[in-house]
């Protein structure tokens, strides 16, 4: 088991020192905390990848022009003729 580089042995001797440090009273909750923090982050993330793919799905679309296309044809059309 890998999480982040850290290996089990790792996590082991992380959560000894927590319990150490913090007692194991406070133990759980900070364990909530961080579990609703990182389950705030995989939402986050998640919506982000959404957001990425749906604007990559967008780009994809042959129907739409692209800005180069819009900028060629709005100069095409404000040039002034020459006399």
């Amino acid at each position: 088991m890998n999480v982040f580089g850290v290996g089990l042995p790792e996590i082991a001797v992380i959560a000894a020192v927590a319990l150490v440090v913090f007692g194991p009273k406070r133990l759980p909750e900070l364990g909530r905390t961080l579990g609703k923090t990182l389950k705030g982050f995989q939402s986050a993330s998640t919506e982000f990848e959404k957001e990425i793919k749906k604007a990559m799905s967008e780009s994809d679309d042959p129907n739409e022009s692209s800005d180069s296309d819009l900028l060629n044809s709005s100069s095409k059309d404000n040039e002034v003729p020459k006399i």
